[in-house]
């Protein structure tokens, strides 16, 4: 009977929609043949934000302005009304009483609907409960809205949606507005300090003919004019260094790069990085920079060193420690690698403590899977990591003392990443050879080791002068200043699968009416081999406990150093996002299920999986065909809201 009633109520909010679209646009098209169409406005005079006359009453009180901004509430109340409009900076009270208006004008306010883009001037005052308003002289519509926007109480939560809409989200959450407002702060600033420092900004080619300075796959495409195939840059390393080949000593890019990696918490397949070169300094030199700079951004943008990042406080005021890899390997395990000298010791000291390496790994390598393993997560407050192994150093000078490894540090904050620095190779023997070995690893499988790149190894020839570089991304950069989760969130437009619902939908309208119906898929279940049923029941009140929740799929991503485990991050309607851990690597790649409605038991006891607590279960149906098993996770409408309950 529940359900019925469920399904009558769901039929009939539909209809109710469609008609609340329907007579938006009946009000658009009354507009129209009256002449007031608000689409043919194409300017209006804004004299103030609303902040701005909050923030300085005392000049505006009493004052005329002229405000324009969406319509997000509407209070009519006979012969005088009240409204909120929102604009770049925040919001304001207006309100808006026939006297002052006109018999006509007011016919046309109550008209309005939420969302609505409108102009409109009047008088600074506060209302007799204390708010800052403006009293409405004159009101005009300067865009009417067709859709609906979410119920102004619950906002847009849905966070696939979010990302998918972000025009909606940055309407809807005021918050969202303000990261990206930082964002471009940040950026700007950063701008400010490197342009004080005799640095040049400058542009390098996307499209490349060799796509190297990095350790990744790149995105192929074909240039028709020229008749060849080019790929989207992964690095702005390789064109930077050949003007400093051509004297320009100081240079820094910033502009999105392009990596055909999969989606995650930290990573998106297009994204934006910043390189800079310095001549005559070396990498200590970068190191000296990079601990400035940050502390200059905090100061800038936050006022303070001290910044919240999700569970922590990151000081930025104090010197950055700096450790060797070697030596923070030693601080965090005991294992000391200078007592490691041969690759054969190296594997076997990683096979003792369960390290997966492969056969092409040396031990240059194996130093770098126990850093990434034991050391990495531990690097909360900021970290230089220094003198990496010369095998995981394509373009980096060695260390003439101990040439086994070069001059490179990453810096770390939050267990992650968040720069790249070396003291550059400008040896062009030394390169060649180290090209040389990229292109074996290449061979051998690696598809994400560079090749040969000839022009720039002629630069290096003509002679490049010892250099110290840097490689920033942004992205990660904007996350730790806005105490932002994923990098999802400080992205405006992440990169999102194809919603199926959007194909089809697309399909149809671009089909004519005589195309011929699609065949339904036929499937062929004659080799499919269930698990028998069980046979023993189970009873009601045992089964009830079990909490079957639908959960959002906001972050994806495969765990380290296993073949199987992938780790999700949900949305489970809780506000708090949750953790579980599943072996389905082998079936999903990560990007196939970031935005996906999946079903999740979760309220069983948190589970220890790899050193990450799992704290639930997502459910699969599993079957057995021609001897091999098959998965496949349970997806259900997005419709469905996150936290839904199943019973």
């Amino acid at each position: 009977m529940a359900e019925q009633q469920n399904a009558k109520q769901q039929n009939a909010k539909e209809p109710d929609l469609n008609q609340l679209l329907k007579v938006r646009r009946e009000k658009l098209a009354e507009l129209q043949a009256a002449g007031k169409d608000p689409f043919q406005i194409t300017k209006y005079d804004v004299t103030v934000h609303s902040e701005d006359v909050k923030v300085n009453y005392a000049e505006y009180e009493g004052k005329e302005v002229s405000i324009a901004g969406r319509m997000m509430s509407k209070r009519v109340m006979g012969k005088a009304s009240f409204c909120n409009v929102q604009d770049l900076k925040g919001n304001i009270q207006c309100y808006v009483a026939r006297d002052d208006l006109g018999e006509e004008a007011y016919k046309d306010f109550k008209r309005m609907d939420i969302g609505d883009i409108v102009g409109m001037k009047g008088i600074v005052f506060t209302t007799k409960m204390g708010e800052i308003s403006i009293h409405a002289t004159s009101m005009v519509l300067l865009s009417k809205s067709l859709q609906i926007l979410p119920e102004k109480y619950h906002g847009l939560t849905n966070t696939d949606m979010r990302y998918r809409q972000r025009y909606t989200d940055l309407i809807m959450n005021e918050d969202v507005k303000k990261t990206f407002v930082m964002r471009s702060r940040i950026i700007s600033c950063i701008r400010r300090y490197l342009d004080g420092q005799g640095f040049l900004e400058v542009e390098t080619p996307m499209l490349v003919a060799n796509a190297g300075g990095a350790a990744a796959r790149p995105f192929e495409t074909h240039y028709n004019a020229l008749d060849e195939d080019v790929k989207l840059r992964i690095s702005l390393e390789l064109y930077l260094k050949r003007l400093i080949v051509g004297g320009m000593e100081r240079v820094y890019e910033i502009g999105r790069v392009f990596r055909n990696e999969g989606l995650d918490t930290r990573h998106n397949p297009e994204f934006t990085l910043m390189e800079l070169y310095q001549a005559y300094t070396d990498y200590y030199g970068m190191m000296d920079l990079t601990e400035n700079m940050f502390r200059h951004i905090a100061n800038e943008v936050l006022g303070t060193t001290t910044i919240p990042y999700a569970d922590v406080e990151i000081d930025l005021g104090k010197p950055f420690e700096r450790l060797t890899m070697v030596d923070a390997i030693k601080k965090y395990t005991g294992i000391d690698f200078e007592e490691i000298q041969t690759t054969e010791e190296a594997k076997k000291l990683a096979d003792e403590k369960g390290i997966h390496y492969e056969d092409r790994h040396v031990r240059g390598d194996i130093i770098n899977l126990f850093f990434e393993e034991f050391v990495e997560e531990n690097l909360i407050q900021p970290t230089f990591i220094m003198d990496h192994p010369v095998e995981i150093s394509p373009l980096t000078k060695r260390k003439p003392d101990k040439p086994e490894y070069v001059e490179r540090f990453e810096m770390y904050i939050y267990g992650r990443e968040m720069c790249n620095a070396y003291s550059e190779l400008n040896d062009p023997i030394d390169q060649r050879e180290r090209f040389k070995a990229q292109e074996a690893a290449l061979a051998a499988g690696d598809d994400e080791a560079n090749t040969t790149d000839e022009d720039f190894m002629n630069a290096l020839e003509i002679g490049m002068p010892p250099t110290g570089g840097i490689g920033y991304g942004i992205d990660r950069l904007v996350m730790l200043f806005t105490n932002s989760p994923a990098i999802r969130d400080v992205l405006l437009f992440p990169t999102m699968k194809s919603l199926d619902a959007d194909k089809k939908s697309a399909k149809s309208e671009n089909s004519t009416s005589t195309a011929a119906p699609e065949k339904e898929e036929v499937i062929d279940f004659s080799k499919v081999k269930v698990e028998p049923l069980f046979e023993e029941f189970v009873d009601f009140d045992t089964f009830s406990k079990s909490d079957f929740r639908a959960v959002k799929v906001k972050a994806c991503e495969a765990v380290k150093k296993s073949k199987k485990l992938l780790q999700f991050t949900l949305d489970d309607g809780t506000g708090t996002d949750r953790t579980i851990l599943s072996g389905i690597h082998a079936y999903y790649e990560p990007e196939e299920l970031v935005g996906k409605t999946l079903i999740a038991i979760t309220n069983l006891p948190p589970r220890a999986m790899m050193g990450i607590e799992s704290c639930g279960m997502l459910l699969s149906a599993i079957h057995e065909e021609e001897g091999e098993e098959k998965l496949h996770l349970l997806m259900v409408d997005n419709h469905i809201p996150a936290g839904a309950k199943l019973y």
